[in-house]
């Protein structure tokens, strides 16, 4: 399908990338479909971007990126709403906040989105812990951490810019994916 969008122009979507969520997001919950666009090899920031609104886009990371002992406890998942079978389905991200330096980007450790990798649902939680924030310094953790490999690309979307295959995953042709971290607790 095509997807027309403000950040990155017309998008070939397969249907297979798409990710629904069922509540939407927190403050956007008539916005039910997404997909995840990966600017480049590069960059470790993706986007989580609208099917519906063409200038919804949220830059995204994998927390484990920066914070890799970042978890969900399994008692915060709604597991039975995401249908995960185990922490294998499931895929974790953070929301971030990029203002003009780049140096004094946040990220949302408050409320992740986890995605169901096997059935593509996903859900927005709101973690009730309070040592985490909604405005997590986390440049200098990425910074620090850049060269270490730890995503996993399978997640990223096959979609296509101006000719140019944008996932990297097994399907993209690109590096092969490192280890699955789901981003959940031990007990899981």
């Amino acid at each position: 399908m095509n997807v027309v969008t403000t950040r990155f122009k017309e998008l070939q979507v397969e249907k297979a990338d798409l990710i629904r969520f069922g509540d939407g997001l927190v403050g956007l919950d008539s916005l039910k479909e997404f997909f995840i666009v990966d600017p480049g090899e590069a960059v470790p920031i993706l986007w989580l971007q609208s099917t519906s609104d063409p200038a919804m886009a949220c830059p995204i990371i994998e927390p484990a990126l920066f914070l890799p002992d970042y978890t969900i406890s399994p008692g915060d998942l709604p597991s039975e709403a995401l249908e995960l079978a185990g922490a294998g389905d499931a895929r974790t991200y953070v929301i971030l906040t990029i203002p003009k330096d780049p140096e004094e980007m946040t990220a949302n450790l408050k409320a992740p989105i986890v995605i169901n990798t096997r059935t593509r649902s996903a859900k927005q939680v709101i973690l009730q812990d309070g040592k985490l924030s909604v405005r997590h310094p986390m440049y200098k953790d990425l910074r620090a951490r850049a060269m270490e490999p730890v995503s996993d690309d399978s997640m990223r979307s096959r979609a296509e810019l101006r000719g140019a295959v944008l996932g990297r995953g097994a399907a993209g042709g690109g590096r092969p994916p490192a280890a699955p971290e789901s981003g959940l607790g031990p007990e899981a």
